[in-house]
């Protein structure tokens, strides 16, 4: 049996209080689903805090594939939020390929190696955060497959370059770089160096050009964001955080490295509305 949704919108609030704020934004009749969904991803999301090495998290990542895929029915329908979702999939018609592609993203989040390149980096993004707004506005659009993906897809990036930036101290702190190694060498550093103790010019340069990264995929997705109609845009209320963060991050410089760059509640609310009602 799934959850009562005021019961998983609770759990969100406490999980994920940016996104259990863009699903107030939605219609009442689909907040449950929204918070299901974003529910689901916080938990595949955490993972590497849960576990102390990668075979665990890949075995609970597998099983996430396997209920999506109804390997596991008699399991799923025993764990509330399994439940849920699967209520979700087939009342929204979400593919089944989307959650696929985004539990074989999160493998990487397991392990220790470099993110590549920026290209390795947008694909990442755009398998995470980007589908999950992409599903989340076909469950505002009522299963039906919705015209946002191009706003999406350069959402996703804007706001998951943000979210990386907050959480550069923690990433750290694991042996985890995220920055992709060609944008670190362009700015004449390495992950090597970018982990140890020692600060240098160069830091700030690469969270400069990060930065620089998240704000070409904000102005791209609120380009796009244009053509959206407004009973879609709820999903899209993070981008006024990425907004918040890039212009903290860029003032920060190279501390952003070792010192988490925060907004204040009334901060990302505020700037949460003003994304949401468009002013």
């Amino acid at each position: 049996m799934s959850e009562p949704s005021d019961d998983r919108l609770n759990q969100l609030r406490e999980a994920d209080r940016e996104r259990y704020l863009s699903v107030l934004f939605a219609p009442e009749d689909r907040r449950a689903a929204l918070a299901t969904l974003f529910l689901f991803n916080a938990e595949t999301a955490r993972l590497r805090d849960l576990v102390s090495e990668p075979m665990p998290g890949e075995i609970r990542l597998q099983w996430w594939r396997e209920v999506i895929g109804g390997e596991r029915a008699e399991e799923a329908r025993q764990n509330p939020l399994a439940a849920a979702l699967l209520d979700a999939i087939v009342a929204h018609d979400l593919p089944a390929s989307a959650f696929d592609n985004l539990l074989e993203a999160r493998i990487f989040d397991l392990y220790d190696d470099p993110m590549p390149t920026r290209t390795d980096l947008e694909g990442y993004l755009g398998e995470t955060a980007s589908m999950l707004i992409q599903m989340a506005c076909q469950i505002v659009n009522g299963g039906k497959t919705p015209p946002t993906a191009d706003a999406a897809g350069h959402a996703g990036v804007a706001y998951g370059i943000a979210t990386l930036i907050r959480q550069m101290p923690q990433h750290r702190a694991r042996g985890q770089v995220f920055l992709p190694a060609d944008l670190l060498a362009a700015a004449g550093t390495d992950a090597g160096h970018w982990l140890a103790e020692d600060d240098d010019a160069a830091f700030a340069t690469a969270i400069t050009a990060f930065v620089a990264l998240g704000r070409e995929h904000l102005a791209k997705a609120r380009e796009a964001l244009a053509d959206v109609p407004k009973g879609l845009r709820a999903p899209f209320a993070v981008l006024g955080v990425a907004d918040a963060v890039f212009a903290k991050a860029a003032k920060a410089g190279g501390s952003a490295r070792a010192e988490p760059v925060r907004l204040s509640p009334v901060t990302v609310q505020w700037r949460m509305t003003r994304q949401a009602l468009g002013f």
